[in-house]
């Protein structure tokens, strides 16, 4: 498969490639990968966990879209505006297919809650071991696409993994959870600036993210849980039931990494990615973002697109200019 060489819209690659993971996944959310291999998921489909229609998605592009809207009415990280933004997604249902929110993890669930009973947004996120869902890191991506952004503009890997970190602790505050944020980050920005196939652009982001953590032995601890990225040729050997696909922060971000490497377009990264089951409208929202700005808009199966639920009002979303805060 051509790799696209020339970077046209990157907020359209990456968030549609989210929009389309997370509804690819969306019937199939919950159900455990034995049972998808009697019946894998081969297509876009509608019904299912939540009988919702096909092209329905779900939390995790929900809160992408708050968060992209949020950055292009402001022009730029705005922290009470974007956990002013989720809170209206979940009480009132703006940002979803059809006015209401559906599929909210527990951990995003208590941080809006907080915020509404006391709207200070640095005690909203949860802070302990327990609060490393991997509901920040699914709707990350506008923020790592605006710093990205930025970077090219003068701004430092300290200030953009500073407003990553502070996006992403809205809702989970751990720093274990940050981290997958940010090595996020860096995958992104080396897809776009690298060149070379998935394994050749996803190390080098990763080394640069790695090189940056350590910088404070304070991250130790935390970096250990990231130790099967740190070797992506070996890692991308690592077979399909030493991966886990749960709601955990790690494991999220490994099976989208391991989706990505191991096939050779969009359609099979993102079949790859929920076939794996479980928390799979999440790890296909991850992987589409990886494999959506690596492959371009224009290698979307078209029938997928078709029936993604407002798409046209997604992509009018994602049709913003370049940042200028």
């Amino acid at each position: 498969m051509k790799v696209r060489q020339m970077k046209e819209n990157i907020w359209l690659d990456g968030v549609m490639g989210v929009v389309i993971g997370d509804a690819l996944g969306c019937p199939v959310q919950f159900v455990n990968r034995e049972e998808l291999a009697r019946g894998p998921v081969e297509n876009m489909e509608g019904y299912g966990t939540y009988n919702m229609p096909e092209g329905t998605w779900t939390d995790d592009s929900s809160m992408t879209l708050a968060l992209l809207v949020s950055i292009r009415e402001k022009g730029m990280i705005d922290l009470p505006d974007i956990m002013y933004r989720f809170a209206l997604w979940l009480t009132k249902g703006e940002y979803t297919p059809f006015g209401k929110a559906f599929d909210i993890g527990n951990g995003t669930m208590v941080a809006i809650h907080r915020y509404l009973k006391n709207p200070d947004i640095t005690k909203c996120g949860g802070t302990t071991e327990r609060d490393n869902g991997n509901g920040s890191l699914m709707r990350i991506l506008p923020a790592c696409l605006y710093c990205y952004e930025m970077s090219e503009k003068g701004m430092t890997d300290d200030e953009a993994l500073k407003l990553i970190h502070q996006v992403a602790g809205l809702t989970h505050n751990h720093l274990r959870g940050q981290i997958a944020c940010g090595l996020y980050y860096f995958m992104i920005c080396a897809i776009l600036d690298e060149a070379g196939g998935q394994i050749d652009r996803l190390k080098k982001g990763l080394d640069r993210g790695f090189c940056f953590y350590e910088k404070d032995p304070g991250n130790e601890k935390e970096l250990a849980y990231y130790k099967r990225l740190r070797n992506l040729e070996s890692f991308s050997q690592v077979p399909e039931n030493d991966i886990r696909s749960t709601g955990y922060v790690v494991d999220t971000i490994e099976a989208a990494v391991w989706s990505f490497i191991t096939t050779n377009d969009f359609k099979s990264c993102e079949l790859k990615a929920v076939n794996l089951g479980d928390d799979a409208d999440t790890v296909g929202a991850i992987a589409g973002g990886l494999a959506g700005l690596y492959y371009g808009y224009d290698t979307f199966p078209e029938d997928w697109l078709a029936v993604i639920q407002r798409r046209q009002w997604v992509e009018d979303l994602c049709q913003i200019k370049k940042s200028t805060a």
